[in-house]
């Protein structure tokens, strides 16, 4: 016999409802599960840009990081930042402290000290260094032709981090070329998330 068909005969369902019930619940949880940013490697964000000129947004973590983990688990699980992200960025997720070999700007960027084995923490890859990144988590903030445009340090919430996705993307940025204007931008910003 088929498992499902053990699974239902197993299973008694007293009415039409909750047999009902159970498969909305399934179907429920199959849903949250699809919906997760699409991430890819710097690498392949750069040949994309090629094909499909679009910003890059790079979240930068550590495997030991503390607040990268939250960040993962409450920020970017968060449906809105998911949706924003993939219809807006290619997203890029970032061992700061990783292997991973990356061809950008004319420099191929490794992380030559790592120590295979090592617990905690381990050296910087040259990438992570040559994008000034001092705390983890960082995120980074680039152009459609790859250039860097900003980086936030520090873990951030949805509602935090919705007026950068949103100013980034929308270009808006290039007009907050003061305090006061970044000030006046905060002030008047509406987020949804």
């Amino acid at each position: 016999m088929p498992l499902l068909g053990r699974f239902f005969k197993r299973i008694k369902f007293r009415t039409m409802k909750n047999l009902l019930l159970f498969i909305l619940i399934i179907f429920g949880i199959n849903q949250v599960e699809a919906q997760k940013i699409n991430w890819m490697s710097m690498t392949e964000a750069l040949e994309a840009q090629k094909e499909n000129p679009k910003k890059i947004f790079m979240d930068v973590y550590t495997t030991w990081c503390g607040p990268c983990k939250m960040l993962d688990r409450n920020t970017f699980s968060n449906k809105n930042v998911i949706q924003f992200v993939n219809e807006n960025y290619y997203a890029v997720k970032f061992n700061a402290e990783g292997t991973e070999e990356i061809y950008y700007q004319d420099f191929n960027y490794t992380n030559p000290n790592y120590q295979e084995g090592r617990k905690g923490r381990n050296s910087q890859h040259l990438l992570a260094h040559a994008l000034k990144v001092t705390g983890y988590p960082s995120m980074v903030f680039f152009k459609d032709n790859g250039d860097v445009i900003q980086t936030l340090v520090g873990y951030r919430t949805p509602e935090q981090l919705e007026i950068y996705l949103k100013m980034i993307a929308n270009d808006d940025y290039l007009e907050l070329t003061t305090e006061e204007a970044w000030q006046e931008y905060q002030d008047n910003f509406k987020g949804t998330f």
